[in-house]
């Protein structure tokens, strides 16, 4: 990374987004932030869409291209009990129509060799109960990435990370919580900016419409009742 590079982070404002646009900041990148909380940088929701153009409006009269765009923002998770039709249609503006909306406002800023990363979840793959908004969003933004990925041929590459359980909070999670992953121990923010940065990057020049999952091995673990140590309580 460089100067004169421009990158563009959706919910930067804490946890993995705030870890990526730490990142990109260190190595000399202009970052462009929006993010619900109150702070230094554009304040707004990304499920709106007038907010949305605002946004690239304020990116483009500032900066005049962007490089890297990490479609990151969280959507609320909620389960089939309790979700209303408003919560879902809301989880998947968040999370699946906003990275598709700002990336087709921002397609045409593209600088040469652009990458757009979105952020999804182990989640778009396996599931706990009461979690369909969300569960839903991140398996719809992996799928958007590869179709994003062909259509943008030749303009970005776009891929996708998958977290599984990161620490956004600094907890220094231990005992059994760490212990059952197979690293043995719970994601870091930085884990997840790493491979951000890595994909950006002219290394990842031949990697695009592809998902990435960094979850400590989690979703590669068997599990079953009575064995290597694992029990289920009814």
């Amino acid at each position: 990374m460089s100067e004169n590079k421009v990158a563009v982070v959706t919910g930067g404002a804490h946890g993995i987004g705030k870890a990526i646009a730490n990142l990109f900041k260190a190595d000399g990148v202009t970052v462009h932030i929006i993010d619900k909380q109150a702070g230094n940088w554009f304040v707004g929701d990304v499920s709106s869409k007038e907010t949305l153009e605002a946004f690239a409006k304020d990116i483009i009269e500032k900066s005049g291209h962007v490089d890297y765009l990490i479609n990151n923002a969280l959507p609320i998770m909620k389960g089939i009990d309790e979700c209303s039709y408003e919560d879902f249609q809301y989880a998947l503006s968040v999370g699946v129509t906003a990275p598709f909306y700002l990336t087709k406002l921002l397609a045409p800023y593209f600088s040469k060799d652009a990458s757009v990363i979105n952020i999804a979840s182990s989640r778009d793959r396996m599931s706990q109960p009461q979690t369909e908004s969300y569960t839903a969003a991140k398996g719809g933004i992996v799928s958007l990435t590869h179709a994003l990925a062909i259509s943008l041929a030749g303009k970005a590459r776009v891929n996708s990370i998958s977290p599984g359980w990161i620490d956004t909070a600094g907890e220094k999670i231990t005992g059994v919580d760490a212990i059952q992953q197979p690293v043995g121990r719970v994601g870091r923010p930085e884990d997840i900016a790493e491979m951000v940065k890595f994909l950006c990057s002219k290394k990842a020049s031949f990697i695009t419409g592809e998902n990435i999952c960094i979850d400590g091995g989690m979703t590669k673990l068997m599990i079953y009742h009575g064995e290597h140590g694992w029990s289920y309580e009814e």
